[in-house]
């Protein structure tokens, strides 16, 4: 084991230890995560793909598994991959914004990510992954973390202006937008067929360049 695999192992043992949002959340003890924190993080010293994501929901929260859900059928159909291929950490990376579920809101959708992960986590997890070649990042938590000034007003013109994204960013290592894979954004993406017709064909491309057809590619 190489000495920056033996950091990242130690380091996701920390996280799946932390406690932070139950037991020193920011904005005070009324502000604390109402159930057991169960951090959901698959870093990789190895992985050439990263997807950051927002943060794991009531399933993944069951499972400890990131997407095992319907977003996770969407997305994995977004990448063009079957499920072995998604769940191998030699290929994808999986570390969302937050790393608990952070329970719901009036409507029963998903509260934000806890804003105590990213600062705590995450300059941590990156630095650990040098050997990343595509980061994909999943809704405005992540867009805003990873894209700094290049993110747009809304999630739609920064998901729009992703061939902009790629062209101005890191060339070993362009970063592409996303909205949510969840079926809540199914009108989003009837109202946007650009990212069916352009983003996604140009997103499984990149996709298959680093996963080997023999490695769980599927076709289109």
């Amino acid at each position: 084991m190489s000495t920056g695999e033996r950091a990242l192992e130690l380091l996701l043992a920390d996280i799946a230890a932390c406690r932070i949002c139950r037991d020193c959340p920011e904005g005070g003890p009324d502000k604390a995560l109402p159930h057991e924190p169960r951090p959901v993080c698959v870093a990789s010293a190895s992985a050439p793909i990263l997807i950051a994501g927002q943060a794991p929901g009531a399933r993944v929260h069951r499972s400890g598994q990131p997407f095992t859900d319907p977003s996770g059928d969407r997305l994995r159909d977004w990448l063009g991959v079957d499920a072995p291929a998604f769940y191998d950490p030699a290929k994808f990376a999986i570390v969302p914004m937050g790393f608990c579920f952070p329970g719901n809101d009036a409507k029963g959708g998903d509260l934000p990510p806890r804003r105590e992960c990213a600062p705590a986590w995450r300059s941590q997890v990156m630095d650990l992954m040098p050997q990343l070649k595509l980061i994909l990042v999943i809704g405005q938590y992540a867009q805003a973390w990873h894209l700094g000034p290049l993110r747009q007003k809304t999630l739609t013109e920064t998901v729009r202006n992703w061939r902009e994204i790629i062209d101005v960013g890191d060339p070993n290592c362009p970063v592409v937008p996303l909205p949510h894979p969840s079926w809540r954004n199914s009108g989003w993406i009837r109202k946007n067929p650009w990212f069916e017709a352009e983003l996604l064909p140009e997103l499984k491309q990149r996709v298959a360049t680093l996963v080997s057809p023999k490695d769980g590619i599927v076709s289109s």
